[in-house]
Formats: C-alpha cells, structure tokens, sequence
C-alpha cells in the first residue's frame, strides 16, 4: 500500500509550519521551472510532510505570478498524495464571518492570465471537474479545523478572480447575488485543475478575512484589517496541518473520489502521435498512464 506524504500550500499570511521533524528547506526543480520557494520537507507524527508558501517567504509573487504548474509538480515530485490549500478570502455571506473556515467544494475561474494545464500540443488530455475537491479530504480538514476551535463551514462555492486588486462594488454583488458564489479569492485557480492533473487529492480551506465590498455596514475591503485578521487565521492554519497526520495516517488506500485515477480516460492524443518531448515533461505527472 502506498504511503501518505501530506502536502501544505500556504496562503497569505502563512509562510511556514513548525513542530516537523528533520525539517529542512530545499529546492526542487521541475519542467515548468521553479515552484515559488524551497519547500520545507519532514515528518510529523511518523507522516512525511512537505510545506510550500504559494506566494514564496516574504510574500514576493502575485496572484498572478505564482508558478502554479512548477508548485503542484514540485509537491507531486516529492510524492505528495494530499495537497491542502490553505488561503485568504472575502465572504459574500453574513454567516461566514471573518475568522471562519470554509471548506471549499466548487469553483469559479475568472482568471484569465494564468497557465492552467500541464497538457498541450502534442498531448491533450480533459480531465473532470465537475467536483474539483476531494470529498475524503475535505471532510478531514473540517474536523481539524473544528478540534482547534474554529468555526468551520463545509461546503462553498469559491469565485477566484485575477486580481490583485479587489472587487468592485458592482462585481461583489454580481458574484453574491446573480451568481450564488459565497467566498471570493485570487489563488486556488488554475490550482485545483492542475491538482487534479496530477492526480492528487486536493482540498480548498477558505480563510475568511472580510465582506469584500458588498456588505453595507462593512465598507470596502481594508488592507489594514485584513492582515489582522490574518495573523489569527494563520494560527488557526498552522494548527490544522498539525491535526492532519493523525486523521490520514500514514498508509494511502485508494482514494474513494478516484482522485488518484483522474487521467484514466483523459488524454485523448493517440499513443504513435504524442510528441516525445512532451512526455518527457509530463514524466512526473502522468507517466502512471503513460506506462499502463
């Protein structure tokens, strides 16, 4: 049976795990460059572990400039079989209030500036997305968030926008109100499609800051409260990737969602077509496929 390595993607405002044994940083270099920082590997209750600031130490990329094909292909190198995402984001709904969690199930892409396939000319693949988050996984980081006290909402639909700057008046309310969306963020696309990709089970936890723009009584989205709602929530995130070991454990049976079986029916370019260096580059990614 295949082990467990648990895979941290962290946000604003969460730039590092601790408590990890035989912690260091190192580089991993992909076919798409370089991810946005080193990654910090260890083990932590037995269970290996590799941490990945998304927007590197220091806080140096966009949202726009995070290498998103290098992050999830380092994490996948490394032998990642669970990727956490944990970010920032404005709520469009009054009970999801700042300070809360929202376990992501469903997605928005309007990014349009951004990578968001490791697959191309020479070899296409679709894979579904029609639920873009790992149900099993989702459902563990729900309760590691609860056992360290937060209030955890199960289940959202997540706009993700190109940024870097906020909503408009008129966009937080289309988004709220025509498009039932119930958070909205700039970083988890293309990053679960690329997840699902590489066959990864990847959940999305929300961590709400502010209203963004639509909420009568709060006003625009203020940079200032924002990071102090931050520091809290980066504390919060920290002590759900603690948990997380002991919910998995350190053997990986199949995943139940088929998270781990996504490019079964998905690359669509015939064997004698695919072009060889694209193969190459798509080794780390797809090559139990490509060896069936």
């Amino acid at each position: 049976m295949a082990q467990t390595m648990i895979g941290v993607i962290g946000g604003s405002g969460v730039y590092e795990i601790s408590g990890l044994e035989g912690a260091r940083w190192q580089a991993v270099d992909t076919p798409w460059g370089a991810p946005s920082d080193q990654i910090l590997t260890g083990r932590l209750d037995g269970i290996a572990m590799a941490f990945l600031p998304r927007h590197g130490r220091g806080h140096v990329h966009s949202p726009t400039s995070v290498p998103y094909r290098a992050n999830i292909a380092a994490l996948k190198a490394l032998g990642a079989s669970d990727v956490i995402s944990v970010s920032a984001c404005g709520s469009f709904r009054e009970a999801m209030a700042p300070g809360d969690f929202v376990i992501v199930d469903q997605f928005i892409d309007r990014t349009f500036g951004r990578e968001k396939s490791f697959f191309g000319p020479g070899c296409v693949a679709h894979v579904s997305l029609a639920h873009p988050t790992c149900a099993r996984l989702s459902a563990a980081c729900a309760s590691a968030a609860r056992a360290g006290g937060v209030r955890v909402h199960e289940g959202g639909t997540y706009l993700a926008m190109e940024g870097p700057q906020f909503s408009t008046l008129a966009e937080s309310r289309l988004y709220r109100e025509v498009w039932g969306c119930d958070v909205i963020g700039m970083t988890n696309m293309p990053e679960a499609k690329l997840a699902r990709e590489a066959e990864l089970c990847y959940a999305s936890v929300a961590m709400v800051t502010d209203y963004d723009s639509w909420h009568p009584d709060h006003g625009s989205v203020d940079i200032a409260a924002i990071i102090a709602i931050l520091t809290g929530n980066a504390d919060k995130a920290r002590g759900l990737a603690a948990r997380m070991p002991g919910l998995l454990g350190p053997e990986r049976a199949p995943c139940p969602c088929g998270c781990d079986r996504a490019l079964d029916h998905a690359i669509l370019t015939a064997p004698g077509s695919r072009d060889p260096e694209m193969l190459a580059r798509l080794a780390t990614i797809a090559g139990r496929v490509f060896k069936a």
